[in-house]
């Protein structure tokens, strides 16, 4: 996962913009030597490995790692929507890209999960509301960090404007969780349907005209959501519960 690391130090997939919301550039003494990969437009041609392009007989670009600390750190939404799933839980997906995400840092580098109170060791429980959780980022993690938030964003208000100030302050990621029934909603007649942010019950019904509005939904509020968080200078992707979180990260990251 180091390809992530350098993602961030070269502010990769990042949205552009100006001012206080700009990429963050980030300087150091030395340089850690990656791995050897071949020439893009728009590489340094002074880190060209020569040799290894004889040998090859295509142009290969020496990939290293300014010798930088960074500051990781994840939101991690646990509310009752990320329960759902059809072959496991959201959260469980979630839970993995965060692990994938702090197996990114360097031993020099400083990792914290942010929860609603306090920040605290990645490894312990976090129980926040999704915005109780980014203001704290907002007030205590320092200026540049790298802040990633995984979530399905259905306890995100319209009018809050927390999202954009961690935008401005940070080097954010977004991972949204894909709705498990977006493509075929299993459910037919007069069904009892619960919801689990409010636990409020009321019965409906469901049928093919319903099944194909409950589709269209779903996609206009990703799009939205999308739209909404690159706006706010946020790099974004989805992940789905049945795949692995490395893959979903790397993807955000347009490294898969």
């Amino acid at each position: 996962m180091n390809g992530v690391r350098e993602a961030l130090l070269r502010g990769r997939k990042r949205p552009a913009r100006t001012g206080a919301g700009s990429p963050v550039h980030y300087r150091g003494d030395g340089y850690e030597f990656v791995e050897l990969r071949e020439y893009v437009p728009g590489d340094d041609v002074r880190r060209i490995d020569w040799a290894a392009t004889a040998r090859t007989g295509s142009l290969q670009t020496r990939v290293v790692l300014e010798d930088v600390s960074l500051t990781f750190g994840a939101i991690v939404d646990t509310s009752g929507s990320m329960q759902a799933g059809r072959q496991r839980a959201l959260i469980q997906a979630a839970s993995e890209i965060e692990q994938a995400w702090f197996s990114c840092a360097m031993p020099a580098d400083r990792c914290f999960r942010v929860t609603d109170g306090d920040l605290v060791a990645p490894w312990e429980e976090a129980k926040s509301a999704l915005i109780q959780s980014c203001a704290t980022a907002a007030a205590a993690l320092p200026r540049g960090s790298a802040l990633l938030v995984v979530s399905d964003f259905y306890d995100l208000p319209d009018d809050d404007d927390t999202i954009a100030l961690l935008g401005m302050r940070y080097d954010c990621t977004a991972l949204i969780a894909v709705d498990p029934w977006r493509k075929t909603l299993p459910l037919s007649g007069f069904v009892r349907v619960r919801d689990s942010e409010t636990d409020r019950a009321r019965v409906l019904f469901i049928g093919q005209a319903e099944r194909e509005r409950y589709r269209h939904a779903v996609d206009t509020r990703e799009r939205a959501l999308l739209e909404r968080l690159q706006r706010a200078n946020f790099r974004t992707g989805t992940f789905r519960e049945d795949e692995s979180g490395e893959i979903a990260l790397l993807r955000a990251f347009g490294l898969r």
